[in-house]
């Protein structure tokens, strides 16, 4: 059925919703990139005065925003997402944390056949949307694609594209490496608090083997260990967050990652002083995180809808060095990016939207909880390659040991 809207940003008055609502109404009025023109976008949230604001100030930018939709919605109402999920084809949401306010949300995409993006790096969120929603979002093809920002793109396709280096038929082992320097907004400082809470409660344990794979096919992640990494000259410590999870779970679905993958995922620091003193002041947030009243008062310390200046996303910036190996051929690839929260997650997300509002028919899977390899992996790799997102080939073809 015919809907009001191609692409509806539930959320747009938070820092990340305005970013992505802007980057949209640009490449849909200008027919900027390959964003194809007549695109329909609308903004949604609780307050119209905030939406109408935002949708002025999107006029100030010089675009013509009459077109521009407003949806008042809210997570306590449970009609209204339901009627803004029937109301659009591709649903971006920025309300977070996302096992707070994203549950509802996901369900109302998915009752109404609606594709559905968000920013959420909580792994408790996506295997709760993943037990409670997949099978109804396969059966009636809606798309389900968390992590859709920072969380997990740069991993996700960073290692697609470093797969795509490699011979599928020889087992591939891959080995990402994250640098950056970057501030971060309310929203994300919530949703980090979310996450540094779950690791505090105690979990199954996981098998080393991941035995969903496909018979045949052995997919696992490297023991995380403390290293010199010696291409980079960094010292290396696990990342406990979301994306290799979200790596593996690309692995396990497509099958051109070989015979047997291997993925192991880390942060750098230039010294061990450095890497001594976040893990100090991790620790302490994961310890704060564990109860609701100091969760608060951290919250406090960086309200919701509040972010990093322009000129100080100006200055952010990321890279992920991955090394892959499969036999003898051996690949370092670089994903590098301006600043990772905001300008580049809004670009992330918005691609993300354009891909399913403009090439839904190319894309390999009709509905489910899916990772963005799975889901839209090469043209959403094309898309972002052409809106200015660097993946390269720094080294291939090289033979030998471990570069680590």
């Amino acid at each position: 059925m015919p809907r009001a809207w191609d692409i509806v940003v539930f959320g747009a008055t938070g820092f990340a919703g305005r970013l992505i609502a802007r980057y949209l109404a640009r490449h849909i009025a200008q027919s900027a990139g390959h964003a194809a023109p007549g695109l329909k976008l609308a903004i949604a949230g609780r307050s119209r005065d905030k939406l109408e604001a935002i949708r002025a100030g999107l006029a100030d930018d010089g675009l013509d925003v009459t077109a521009i939709g407003i949806i008042i919605a809210s997570v306590d109402d449970p009609a209204s997402l339901a009627a803004m999920a029937r109301s659009c084809r591709v649903l971006v949401t920025t309300v977070g944390p996302y096992m707070r306010h994203g549950l509802p949300v996901v369900a109302a995409c998915v009752a109404a056949g609606t594709d559905y993006i968000d920013l959420t790096g909580e792994p408790g969120f996506v295997a709760a949307i993943t037990a409670r929603h997949d099978a109804e979002a396969r059966a009636n093809g809606s798309l389900v694609i968390p992590c859709c920002g920072f969380d997990s793109i740069p991993t996700d396709l960073g290692v697609l594209f470093t797969i795509k280096q490699l011979p599928a038929d020889l087992p591939i082992k891959i080995e990402g490496y994250f640098e950056a320097r970057a501030g971060f907004s309310g929203g994300t400082f919530a949703s980090a608090l979310g996450a540094f809470a779950e690791l505090g409660r105690a979990r199954p344990r996981r098998p080393v083997v991941d035995e969903s794979a496909a018979p045949g096919r052995v997919v696992r992640r490297e023991p995380g260990r403390l290293h010199y990494q010696k291409a980079l000259r960094r010292w290396a410590l696990p990342m406990p967050t979301i994306d290799p999870q979200i790596a593996l779970r690309s692995a396990r679905s497509r099958g051109d990652y070989g015979p047997e993958f291997r993925y192991g995922h880390y942060m750098c620091m230039k010294s061990l002083p450095q890497l001594g003193l976040m893990l100090a002041g991790v620790g302490a947030l994961v310890a704060l995180a564990q109860t609701r009243p100091t969760r608060a008062l951290l919250e406090r310390l960086r309200p919701s809808g509040t972010g990093p200046s322009e000129a100080e996303r100006q200055a952010s910036w990321f890279k992920f060095t991955f090394f892959g190996q499969a036999g003898e051929r051996r690949v370092v690839t670089e994903v590098r990016g301006g600043d990772p929260g905001y300008d580049e997650t809004a670009r992330m997300a918005a691609e993300s939207a354009l891909c399913l509002a403009t090439q839904r028919e190319q894309l390999p899977h009709r509905g489910g909880v899916r990772t963005t390899a799975e889901a839209m992996g090469e043209p959403l790799l094309a898309r972002l390659q052409a809106a200015g997102l660097r993946f390269r080939v720094l080294d291939a073809g090289a033979a030998g040991g471990d570069a680590t």
